[in-house]
């Protein structure tokens, strides 16, 4: 196994692993302890069937159903990620992180690439640790006993699911989530500190009215994407990408309009933040 780093923040690729094979603990425990050390880490040349997949992300973790869009038939913890040519909105198009407006967010995501458009279609990622670290000493004591509430019914957010809610919805798409959790999150493996808020789902600090909190919340958003926080990944068919989601940002960049992109993706259980 080979791990070259693509960026200073986050983000490394692992190199001379076949994910379609039967992995060793040892082998496996050694691609977890990368993924810990670099955020979010990436494979190239994957051969993998929906059955290689599941079996891949059980070995890392416990696969999760996800709210709004039904899985593939048979498997249901694989939900197709999809824009396609007729189409504008892309699925999730901002900065994020993966259903923060559950009680127990995700620990991972995996995303696997089926199609993807001949240019274009990158996905953006963040470290919210790298975030946190560079605030002032000030800014952090002000931020320490804050917690964020994150909902589903975030007015951009919810606009780019419609496309999806509307061929693979799950019966109680039509529901809305909220929850609370505090605006630095102390990572449970790492114990390193985060910043968790996202413009996708954080509307507003607990005890704070929405106007009271844009101010803040919007300079928090626009610090949590600053380049050097942040690396870039072109896809190809067979790349899968696996990312902290306690600790990650991630934006997929909407610049291929009248092209498909079509991945298949997989949730893994996580904790309640503290």
């Amino acid at each position: 196994m080979k791990v070259v780093r693509i960026a200073g923040a986050l983000g490394a690729e692992i190199h001379g692993v076949d994910l379609s094979a039967q992995l060793s603990p040892a082998l496996i425990a050694e691609i977890r302890g990368v993924w810990l050390e670099h955020g979010v880490v990436f494979f190239r040349d994957q051969t993998l069937d929906a059955d290689a997949f599941m079996r891949f992300a059980h070995a890392v973790g416990t696969p999760v159903e996800y709210p709004f869009v039904r899985g593939l038939p048979g498997y249901p913890y694989i939900i197709e990620v999809k824009k396609l040519e007729h189409e504008r909105i892309n699925f999730g198009g901002m900065w994020h992180t993966d259903t923060s407006y559950l009680e127990c967010p995700p620990a991972a995501t995996m995303l696997l690439a089926r199609e993807v458009p001949p240019y274009g279609g990158d996905t953006e990622f963040a470290s919210g640790a790298a975030a946190y670290e560079a605030l002032s000493a000030g800014l952090k004591a002000t931020l320490a006993p804050l917690r964020g509430v994150n909902s589903s019914a975030k007015a951009d957010v919810t606009k780019s699911r419609e496309d999806r809610l509307a061929t693979d919805g799950r019966a109680e798409a039509r529901k809305s989530y909220e929850a609370e959790h505090p605006v630095v999150r102390t990572h449970p493996e790492t114990g390193r500190k985060s910043l968790y808020v996202n413009g996708g789902h954080t509307v507003r600090f607990a005890g704070w009215t929405e106007a009271e909190s844009a101010p803040l919340l919007d300079y928090l958003f626009r610090h949590q994407q600053c380049a050097e926080f942040t690396c870039r990944f072109v896809w190809r068919p067979g790349s899968l990408a696996l990312w902290d989601n306690r600790s990650v940002l991630h934006n997929p960049v909407n610049d291929y309009h009248g092209f498909r992109r079509v991945m298949h993706r997989i949730t893994l259980a996580g904790d309640k933040p503290c």
